[in-house]
């Protein structure tokens, strides 16, 4: 199985890259995750969406050619950044490679609610008219307080959330052979 991830930030230290990255090196042998960069994506503009930028393309053809999407996001002032829906608009638009293309969405931050509102905002996106993603639902990934669960060299050590996102990525996978692959 072949799963995109999609990092609601471009920090270098960001602590959703490195739980993205804590799903791509532990279940590595289970399947593979490819982090995409959002950093090179123009700002979505409709007067050149038919004619899209080569970073565009390549970005939804990595989308498209994925069995699944992880989505990993921070929260901004209760909701998405505004890189995340950068890429959602072109992702949403002309090909709408979203469409039917599973999801698992999981975020962090540094305060205790690890970005549920971010989440729950996100959802409802991608059941929206041009993404129409099925989400695994009951499966919720908030890691709170999450500059205390990894340590210098960005690797999850909180064993607790070790073990929840063990039993969260094995319903995943579940869910995706049961229904998709």
């Amino acid at each position: 199985m072949k799963v995109v991830a999609i990092v609601g930030s471009i920090r270098k230290d960001s602590y959703n890259l490195q739980l993205a990255k804590q799903v791509q090196t532990r279940f590595a042998e289970q399947f593979e995750v490819e982090i995409l960069d959002l950093a090179p994506l123009p700002m979505y503009n409709q007067d050149i969406e038919l004619e899209a930028p080569q970073e565009v393309l390549d970005f939804k053809a990595k989308v498209k050619e994925a069995d699944a999407v992880l989505w990993v996001t921070p929260e901004y002032n209760s909701t998405i950044p505004g890189v995340l829906g950068n890429a959602i608009d072109w992702l949403s638009r002309v090909d709408k490679v979203m469409i039917g293309k599973p999801s698992i969405i999981m975020g962090s931050s540094m305060g205790i609610l690890g970005s549920v509102k971010a989440q729950m905002h996100l959802r409802d996106i991608l059941f929206a008219g041009g993404l129409g993603s099925p989400v695994l639902g009951g499966n919720e990934v908030y890691v709170g307080a999450v500059h205390e669960k990894f340590d210098a060299e960005g690797n999850l050590t909180d064993e607790g959330t070790i073990q929840f996102l063990d039993g969260v990525i094995a319903n995943f996978q579940d869910w995706m052979r049961k229904y998709y692959v």
